[in-house]
């Protein structure tokens, strides 16, 4: 959470601290928006039973780009951390854990094509534990995964197709993803087994193949915002039939200026990671604060 909220500020303190031109203007847009969000349960006497929880949970979303002669250059971030408490429990739970950078550099040969170079950064803020019991029946922790491990680093070429800011698709046939975790994590592995992909004793796992990422924002009704995000990837070198999926459907319903209801569903399969559908729902009420 700190590395976090660090790495925000001082990511807005070099924005604003810019003081562009008239013609910076027109070719520089930036903007996005932060939230927080807060969710509570308490139980007294419950018939039906129920554990009492406290959970908080932080949001961003950052757009960056640039246009000039047929250049497009399009970076996203998109930054969440969440804690949860219940009662009853020794250690504090993540519900929430992404850094995710995409960034994309095109060149125009018509209206909406583009030829493209995309780069992408995906990993998480903080450490990843399993829980579980001792035989005394005593909580335990053990340690899954921390900053940068696992890291997935993704580079590739191809085509960009850009309708408008609110949907776009680009495909790279031709694209690399290296896998980088630390070796901690993969120096006592059991023989044939691996750790997100990278085998025992190693501390990356390359990748050579296709990825096709997608986006599409629209409202459907007044004070509503709909958001998909859409993520493939087909490793040529290793079970291409095989294709990892992130897929993201967030809904932002605003109060006011400041309140809004957020609702975040994340559908995630890669089986180097979890050989099953992985499922991740956020909702809460928060505070929202437009970044620029």
């Amino acid at each position: 959470m700190i590395r976090f909220i660090i790495f925000a500020l001082i990511c807005s303190q070099l924005l604003l601290a810019q003081d562009p031109t008239p013609e910076q203007n027109e070719e520089w847009k930036k903007g996005g928006k932060a939230t927080l969000l807060f969710n509570q349960s308490a139980f007294s006497e419950w018939a039906s039973g129920g554990q009492n929880s406290v959970s908080l949970s932080f949001h961003t979303d950052y757009d960056l780009s640039y246009k000039k002669n047929g250049w497009n250059w399009d970076t996203k971030f998109l930054g969440d951390f969440g804690l949860t408490k219940l009662s009853g429990t020794k250690f504090l739970r993540k519900t929430n854990d992404r850094f995710d950078l995409q960034s994309f550099l095109g060149k125009k040969f018509s209206k909406e094509w583009s030829y493209s170079t995309v780069f992408a950064i995906k990993t998480q803020f903080a450490r990843g534990y399993t829980f579980g019991k001792d035989d005394e029946g005593n909580e335990t922790r053990n340690l899954r995964t921390h900053f940068f491990s696992p890291v997935y680093v993704q580079l590739g070429v191809g085509l960009y197709w850009k309708k408008s800011k609110n949907l776009w698709v680009n495909v790279a046939p031709f694209t690399q993803r290296l896998t980088l975790v630390s070796r901690k994590f993969t120096m006592d592995l059991a023989e044939g087994k691996e750790y997100f992909g990278v085998r025992k004793g190693d501390n990356h796992r390359f990748e050579l193949g296709a990825s096709v990422n997608a986006f599409y924002k629209f409202s459907p009704l007044e004070n509503i915002t709909l958001e998909q995000r859409l993520g493939l990837y087909s490793d040529y070198l290793d079970k291409a039939k095989n294709v990892d999926l992130d897929y993201q459907v967030s809904a932002e319903m605003r109060v006011n200026e400041y309140i809004t209801t957020n609702l975040i569903m994340q559908f995630v399969y890669d089986d180097n990671a979890v050989q099953r559908l992985q499922v991740r729902e956020v909702f809460g009420v928060g505070v929202r604060m437009d970044l620029k």
